[in-house]
């Protein structure tokens, strides 16, 4: 190997900060970022089963307790337009879960 002047001690210690590194990225890779993911789907869908609870006559489905939750509209209004459109594009909550856990 070519001796680029570097002392000896500050190319391995150049070489274990690196190695470091690609070692923690793989592991997320390979072990963080999948559990994120879930943990991120299954926050989606508690919240969506909420609003959904909140607000179901925003899709043509009467509930009582709309009456109730439609204070809450104010503070999730942000939240209110995101989970309208989610809802409107995807499928049903038994497709989406279905295709989750591969069940056809």
């Amino acid at each position: 190997m070519a001796d680029d002047g570097r002392p000896l001690a500050r190319r391995i210690a150049t070489f274990r900060e690196r190695f470091a590194e690609w070692l923690h990225g793989l592991y997320h890779g390979m072990v963080e970022h999948p559990s994120f993911e879930k943990i991120e789907k299954e926050a989606e869908d508690v919240e969506d089963t909420f609003l959904f609870a909140c607000f179901a006559d925003a899709f043509g489905i009467p509930s009582p307790a709309s009456y109730y939750t439609a204070e809450l509209l104010p503070y999730l209004a942000e939240e209110f337009e995101a989970w309208e459109r989610r809802m409107w594009d995807r499928g049903s909550w038994l497709e989406r879960k279905g295709q989750q856990y591969h069940v056809h």
